[in-house]
């Protein structure tokens, strides 16, 4: 009987996979590939968690906040370091999601959801995503670990009995993992990625230039100046912030190899999470990595020469994937349509 009522409200939900990042939200729909894809920010009105305009203030319009919003708003990102901080922040921010997915759709039956969490958090940490989704309308939730979900979305063969790396960069962690049979062989989850890069531009700019900016300023410096690897046409660009000791708007004249050299400290880290994987993986599957190489995705990927500079620290083929951002919610996506494929990573995550 339960099999035949969940059945009939899968006829009419909309079932989806969801990237649930400290940076982006990404959501996938099987047959229809992602279809939504802002910021993990939310506005809400100081003394309560009211969002703002019946939720037009999430997402890329809440983003636009930061930094900017009068006395009675606040701009809040619910996710750090890949974990809710802010549990009610968090249930508003996916119920507004779930329902511009569903649509205002009465018929519409609650969905049945999959989602990507990072693979260091803790039991408790994971029964808090499956408890903000079911509150957020969720029938029925699964978890999958953010570097499978990236291999799956990447075509690797993690059924295979070869090894597959993938390394993850998104805001609040890295995920690297080695992947083969449907499991993670070996794998870190260190929480320095793309938050932690635009925090150590901010502190270079405070040292170097004593300009006070804020984190989108910074996020802007990354993606227009940033690199990991020495460019042929260095870069330039103009920033401006409030100078520390005047309090004065103040613009500076700011470079590519100065940025580099504040991003040394997180992309190092990274780079040793890397290579403690590769240091613990069995020889064998070392022996598939020297062709199939590791692939980069998540949008720290897309740092200018982050490929050269992790290959030339492991000495193994490196390669940023194809559309790195949405390699983890097409993941979902794909799991959605191939619940038995689930079914075997879950079997063998339980048996690891």
């Amino acid at each position: 009987m339960l099999k035949m009522i969940d059945r009939v409200a899968g006829m009419f939900s909309v079932d989806m996979g969801i990237d649930l990042g400290t940076a982006n939200t990404l959501v996938c729909v099987p047959g229809r590939g992602v279809i939504l894809s802002e910021p993990s920010v939310v506005a809400v009105r100081k003394g309560s968690n009211t969002v703002l305009l019946n939720g037009l203030a999430v997402g890329d319009r809440a983003k636009e906040m930061l930094g900017k919003t009068p006395g009675n708003i606040q701009a809040i990102r619910p996710m750090r370091d890949g974990v809710i901080a802010d549990f009610e922040i968090c249930e508003a921010m996916l119920r507004y999601f779930i329902r511009r997915v569903q649509g205002n759709r009465k018929m519409f039956a609650n969905p049945q959801v999959v989602i990507a969490i990072p693979s260091g958090i803790t039991q408790v940490e994971k029964q808090a995503v499956i408890h903000s989704a079911e509150r957020a309308g969720a029938r029925r939730v699964f978890l999958i670990e953010e570097p499978m979900a990236a291999g799956i979305g990447l075509g690797m063969p993690i059924q295979e009995p070869t090894a597959s790396m993938v390394v993850d960069i998104g805001g609040g962690t890295t995920e690297v993992a080695v992947l083969a049979l449907a499991g993670v062989v070996e794998s870190q989850s260190v929480r320095v990625a793309g938050d932690e890069m635009d925090d150590a531009i901010t502190d270079f700019m405070k040292k170097q230039y004593q300009l006070l900016i804020g984190p989108q300023a910074a996020e802007r410096i990354k993606i227009a100046v940033g690199s990991a690897w020495p460019l042929e046409q260095e870069l330039q660009l103009t920033v401006k912030g409030r100078h520390a000791k005047s309090g004065l708007p103040r613009p500076a004249t700011i470079n590519s190899e100065e940025i580099r050299e504040a991003l040394l400290g997180p992309i190092e880290e990274i780079i040793q999470a890397v290579r403690r994987t590769l240091e613990k993986t069995e020889p064998e599957l070392s022996a598939d990595l020297v062709d199939s190489g590791i692939c980069l995705c998540g949008g720290g990927a897309l740092l200018r020469g982050l490929d050269k500079r992790i290959q030339a620290s492991v000495e193994v083929p490196v390669a940023v994937a194809e559309d790195p951002l949405t390699a983890v919610a097409r993941g979902t996506g794909i799991i959605l349509d191939n619940l038995d494929l689930l079914k075997q990573i879950l079997e063998t995550a339980e048996d690891v």
